[in-house]
Order: C-alpha cells, then structure tokens, then sequence
C-alpha cells in the first residue's frame, strides 16, 4: 500500500488555528496524504470547478475527499455542499462535515443533502487527535474511494 498514491484531501477551514491543529496531526499520520486547503466556500467552487487561481487540475487535483467546515464566510459550508450534492460531476465526492456546530437542524440538513458523515469538533486535543486518526484510517485505508475509477 505504501507505493500506492493516495487521493487528494481538500480541506475547506477558515481557522488557521483549526487547520493548523488538523495538519499537525497529519503529519504524524503513517501514510502521506496530499492536503489542499481552501479557506472559504468560494475558493472551494473554483477548486472543484477549477476556476480563478485553481485552473490547472495539475495544481488543483480532485480530491478523493472533502473535509468542510460548516461555518465559513461569505459561502458557506451548507451552500457548498448544496452545490456538490447537486452537481452529477461532483456528486460521488465523499464529503465530511468537520466543524464545531452541534445544531441537530445543520446535522439533519446536512444529512439530507448527501453528506457521507458529520463529525462534530471535539475541544479536547486528544480527543482531536484521536478523531483526526480515525477518520483518516476510515477514509484512506478502509474505504474505496471512487477517485480516479476508470470509464
């Protein structure tokens, strides 16, 4: 599995402390997963659409994996995984919602949109790392990914 190239992770965080804390964390993780980040729903369109600054799919990969925060400015996370969920090229995208809100409406909405998990932020750090660990082993040594299927 080590020669294996892992599946881009695009990671949509405004909080610099909050990703800070998450790229840490991966880089104590054993595999070597390529992270991109965009910090608002925004730039996450235009990654996924490349568009604007993310234009070359060499420099803007899909991503086998979208971890988004909820809580962004201007476009949010909602609104960016509404557009996902929508879109029939971007629809298979596995999305984790990774954000701090525990409101049972943007849980069940979430849900209701086609997100593939919700996982609430936890304020302890080890309970963090332990999460970050865990939805790392899940998404990137359990799971099949449908990130570059042929056909």
């Amino acid at each position: 599995m080590s020669n294996v190239q892992l599946p881009p992770l695009l990671v949509v965080e405004d909080s610099n402390e909050d990703f800070e804390s998450f790229q840490r964390y991966l880089d104590q993780y054993k595999l070597a997963i390529p992270v991109y980040r965009c910090t608002n729903g925004d730039q996450a369109l235009a990654f996924l659409y490349h568009t604007n600054r993310y234009s070359d799919p060499e420099t803007s990969p899909r991503p086998g994996l979208i971890l988004l925060d909820l809580n962004l400015l201007g476009t949010d996370g909602r609104e960016v995984l509404h557009q996902i969920k929508q879109d029939k090229n971007l629809k298979t995208l596995p999305v984790v919602v990774f954000t701090t809100s525990n409101n049972p409406r943007d849980i069940e909405t979430c849900y209701q949109q086609g997100v593939n998990a919700y996982v609430i932020k936890p304020m302890d750090i080890n309970l963090l790392k332990q999460s970050i660990h865990t939805l790392l082993s899940y998404w990137f040594e359990i799971t099949v990914l449908p990130y570059d299927l042929p056909g």
